[in-house]
């Protein structure tokens, strides 16, 4: 078994490593041959084959064109986490050792006849408890923990082959940090209480957001998850014509306003709110449902984001050229002037798309393309950022697709930046903004003394010697991000002493 794993996998990064990183004639080709596509068809079947862990990491390469060829990312776009459905009677076993023995006596009804969905790790079942509260319970496959076990370690071992046999594009993708954002993300789905803590700290989100919902968690174990039922049907299923244009609209706007409150605001975000996992129904709410796979980003990484889309949709290519590569760093080859030039020619084009045509989780593919081929490595959590855009972008083109992402993300402008005015002047940030001054100062304060005793005792001399010093574009920005750094140390202890001094 775990031989013919390996070989699926072989077969995989086989096909994937068979294209070498962009150059700039490859950037906008459009290759859609027929052994291009036969080829991405065989990668999509053999991570298909191969199970959850391999899916979700497939998921995630479908926003790396910077990686894959075009054909390919457009194809992992389709993986379907559809697994064969076992028996019931495989699965009762996982409910008594979870809930007891006799943990039929919860419910007023379980269907065990088949199940409301099969997947590689769980299948998930409609029940209705004593009380007559309608539930899905999903119970964990028997021996998935381990299976997943074996597979983290195979993959890790093809990871750490990888990073030997492409030294240089390890350094701009660290393939290493990018398998582990893909692990975490699937330890809250191993473990049904993370996935439930998941739940719970979202519904809090939700009670702020009109229009959209999280399930109520009834109970949960690690391979057993019992809450309450969403309403109506899953954007995929749903008849838009049984919806009023206002409602598509609002529903629409809902689920993005909520999606950007986590990105922008919470730093905590559904990573798979694909149309199979948003519940609408004609006049009632918008539910998320599964939340097994979450994102969660720093502050800074948050504000770059809002910065850089907010730029995008301003067609200001040099806010996005300065504001990106501070999701990342640049290599020692890095071409930060390059990758200005390239913006100043894609930003335009991304803006002159109509409303139905933009999408911000495309937009990030193709801004990863390009940074990486200039050799700017990229925070790996950008790769579920896009998977999160894209999956979001997409449930709400089924039912509004003239819905404007950029409209919604623009209202939702005076939301992130009152968020953040709050949290510069709050008691915390003010104190540890102090701190980080009085740090820096106490560091200078021993080259200042000796400068000033050379100076009062004659002996400061300046020496100028013409030195011939090749240009750096990494120091460049090495320098520009310092400066940038001292800039937001600054503007919030001013702002801070400003008010002290009114308030005195």
């Amino acid at each position: 078994m775990l031989a013919e794993r390996g070989r699926l996998l072989l077969t995989v990064v086989t096909d994937l490593l068979r294209r070498e990183l962009p150059g700039p004639r490859r950037l906008d080709e459009a290759r859609n041959t027929t052994g291009e596509q036969a080829r991405a068809v065989r990668v999509r079947q053999a991570l298909e084959r191969l199970g959850p862990l391999y899916i979700k990491a497939g998921q995630v390469l479908a926003t790396r064109e910077d990686l894959i060829p075009s054909a390919v990312a457009r194809e992992l776009e389709h993986l379907h986490d559809q697994a064969a459905e076992l028996p019931f009677a495989r699965m009762a076993p996982v409910l008594e050792d979870e809930l007891g023995p006799r943990w039929r006596r919860r419910f007023g009804d379980f269907d065990t006849g088949r199940p409301l969905g099969c997947a590689s790790l769980a299948q998930a079942y409609a029940a209705t408890l004593a009380d007559g509260t309608p539930v899905v319970v999903k119970v964990q496959r028997p021996g998935i923990t381990a299976t997943m076990a074996a597979d983290m370690r195979l993959l890790r071992a093809a990871v750490r082959l990888l990073a030997r046999r492409t030294p240089v594009l390890n350094e701009t993708i660290d393939f290493r940090a990018m398998l582990g954002v893909v692990f975490d993300a699937m330890r809250d789905e191993l473990d049904f209480t993370l996935e439930a803590s998941n739940m719970e700290r979202a519904r809090v989100t939700a009670a702020s957001a009109s229009g959209v919902e999280v399930p109520a968690v009834v109970h949960a174990t690690s391979r057993v998850l019992i809450q309450r039922r969403a309403p109506g049907t899953s954007i995929r299923d749903a008849d838009p014509a049984a919806f009023k244009e206002e409602e598509r609209e609002r529903i629409g706007t809902d689920l993005l306003a909520f999606m950007y409150q986590g990105y922008f605001i919470d730093h905590y975000f559904h990573a798979d709110p694909h149309p199979g996992n948003v519940f609408v129904c004609p006049d009632g709410p918008t539910t998320l449902i599964d939340w097994g796979m979450v994102g969660r980003i720093d502050r800074g990484l948050g504000r770059a984001l809002m910065m850089t889309l907010l730029a995008l949709a301003n067609n200001d290519a040099v806010a996005v050229a300065r504001t990106w590569p501070e999701m990342g760093r640049p290599t020692a080859w890095a071409d930060i002037s390059g990758f200005e030039q390239d913006m100043a020619s894609l930003v335009p084009r991304l803006n002159a798309a109509s409303i139905d045509e933009l999408r911000f989780g495309a937009s990030l593919a193709q801004l990863l393309r390009y940074s990486t081929h200039r050799g700017i490595q990229t925070n790996p959590m950008i790769g579920i950022l896009g998977k999160s855009f894209s999956n979001a972008e997409g449930a709400v083109r089924r039912l509004a697709p003239h819905l404007s992402v950029t409209d919604v993300l623009v209202e939702q402008t005076d939301r992130v930046v009152r968020h953040y005015a709050e949290q510069t002047l709050s008691r915390q940030q003010v104190g540890y903004t102090t701190l980080q001054l009085l740090s820096a100062l106490e560091n200078s304060l021993p080259q200042l003394r000796s400068a000033l005793r050379s100076l009062s005792g004659g002996d400061l001399t300046v020496q100028h010697t013409a030195v011939t010093r090749r240009f750096s574009l990494a120091d460049q920005h090495d320098r520009h991000r310092l400066w940038r750094t001292g800039e937001r140390l600054l503007v919030p202890a001013a702002v801070a002493w400003l008010l002290s001094r009114r308030r005195g």
